[in-house]
């Protein structure tokens, strides 16, 4: 199994392939699962963050870091 790490800063969000971060968001925002042997990095941050949207799990700590980094805002 591929072990990815979360996004946590602009510099790491802009190196993503945007259309892979949507196709994961649209997966993720549905519910549908995420099999980390079948996707890439980029997806995969799409999909945590449709996961969240969708009302399925609430945001981790780098997502939380990454929406204060999109703000201009430090993290609490």
């Amino acid at each position: 199994m591929q072990f990815f790490y979360p996004v946590e800063t602009l510099e790491d969000f802009h190196s993503l392939d945007e259309g892979d971060v949507l196709c994961g968001y649209l997966d993720g925002i549905q519910g549908l699962q995420c099999d980390l042997k079948e996707v890439s990095r980029s997806y995969w941050h799409g999909w945590r963050n449709g996961v969240v949207d969708g009302g399925f799990v609430e945001p981790d700590e780098a997502q939380l870091k990454l929406e204060a980094a999109f703000s201009g805002l430090h993290p609490k």
